[in-house]
């Protein structure tokens, strides 16, 4: 766990992209129930916001 904090301080590429695709993983889940429309409604924004950092974080260093 610590060394996933300190990469991401660092500003690594494998913690971001980790966190990215779990950011993308919960949007489609957060799509796919359905018992909350809340989760539903952010499930969009979620899964553009995990997919745009992404794209940002396949440029940062290994």
């Amino acid at each position: 766990m610590t060394q996933f904090i300190n990469g991401l301080m660092r500003l690594r590429r494998g913690p971001w992209e980790m966190l990215a695709t779990i950011l993308i993983a919960l949007g489609v889940v957060m799509l796919m129930q359905p018992f909350a429309m809340i989760l539903f409604t952010y499930s969009f924004i979620v899964t553009l916001v995990g997919t745009v950092m992404f794209i940002i974080v396949s440029h940062f260093p290994e």
